[in-house]
């Protein structure tokens, strides 16, 4: 806990520039997003941050921020001279402007503002240091030379890994594999069974406090022949035990042992009104599933079951007890 060396943290909920969304790693412009939306995304972020953050420290509490509060203020002469501190040459030069530019695919000049802005928060919090996921390096920096050219004074940025996919793409909401801080425990520990085999050892570097030698441990474990499934098990453990607590995470590894690995549905499950009714509609409309593409990409996987039988008719009408949706189940009602 860096608090614990006296510095002063800062929880910054980016409500203005949420409304552009960082092109990072994006091959394609974002959708920009209404300020309802944004309000409606961000509702709760602070109940959520609390489960890994001492939020209300009582001796060095954090102090929690909107960028809306500074970036709606600025007047259009303002944004000229923050402009003025960058080149066209530096924004092009990120690789995913790249790829669209070699794919024939537009690149927004609004989109050359989110560096700009999130380079402005560091002014505006006049911050000594940044800490963020590598994917943020570029956007830290720009708050670096703004720093230096505004205030005279060196900011220092720290980036750290993400854990990715096999294939290198970051884990995440757009992407559709993240683990919410808002999940249920046996959703957290579901998920984390998800991953596959070669995400076990960055699961316990990046997504837990152990410490690198026992990380090394795992790793020597996983490669002496040890069942990749208990290993797992442990990573899905603790990664639900550092957010949810230790009954949340007992009763998580229960649930997953009883209805995944033995099959027993006696246990209590989440009921869901589908009897009858045209599975690829139902849950959607049931929000189990965010869109009908996703319920066909799933059912392509065959990752849809009913009692435990693949099911891959888009229309086919539900009948039967247990719904499985990857790592979640319902009861069938």
């Amino acid at each position: 806990d860096i608090r614990k060396l006296g510095h002063r943290v800062i929880f910054l909920i980016g409500d203005f520039t949420g409304r552009i969304g960082d092109p990072t790693d994006k091959k394609a412009a974002r959708v920009k997003l209404t300020a309802e939306q944004i309000k409606e995304n961000l509702k709760n972020y602070t109940e959520q941050a609390s489960h890994i953050i001492d939020i209300n420290n009582k001796e060095n509490p954090v102090e929690v921020l909107f960028n809306n509060d500074w970036l709606g203020k600025l007047t259009f002469e303002d944004v000229i001279e923050l402009a003025s501190h960058f080149t066209v040459q530096q924004m092009i030069k990120r690789s995913m402007f790249q790829k669209r530019l070699e794919e024939d695919k537009p690149i927004y000049l609004h989109e050359f503002f989110y560096p700009l802005m999130q380079g402005y928060d560091s002014v505006a919090m006049d911050v000594d240091a940044e800490l963020g996921g590598n994917d943020q390096l570029f956007n830290m920096l720009a708050g670096r030379t703004l720093m230096q050219e505004l205030k005279g004074k060196n900011k220092f940025v720290v980036s750290g890994k993400l854990l990715t996919t096999p294939d290198g793409v970051k884990m995440g909401k757009s992407e559709g594999n993240m683990i919410m801080l808002s999940d249920t425990p046996e959703n957290i520990f579901g998920k984390v069974m998800a991953m596959p085999d070669s995400q076990i050892v960055e699961g316990f570097e990046l997504l837990t406090t152990y410490e690198l030698d026992k990380v090394k441990e795992i790793e020597k474990e996983l490669k002496s022949g040890t069942n990749p499934i208990e290993l797992k098990k442990k990573l899905a453990y603790q990664i639900t035990l550092e957010i949810k607590g230790e009954e949340g995470a007992k009763k998580a590894q229960k649930y997953f042992e009883e209805v995944f690995q033995n099959k027993d549905y006696s246990v209590d499950l989440e009921e869901k009104n589908l009897k009858g009714k045209i599975l690829i509609e139902a849950l959607v409309d049931e929000c189990i599933v965010a869109s009908k593409s996703e319920v066909r990409r799933l059912m392509e996987q065959g990752a849809v079951k009913i009692d435990d039988k693949a099911v891959t008719d888009t229309n086919f009408k539900i009948e039967g007890n247990v719904l499985k949706i990857g790592k979640k189940v319902f009861k069938i009602v």
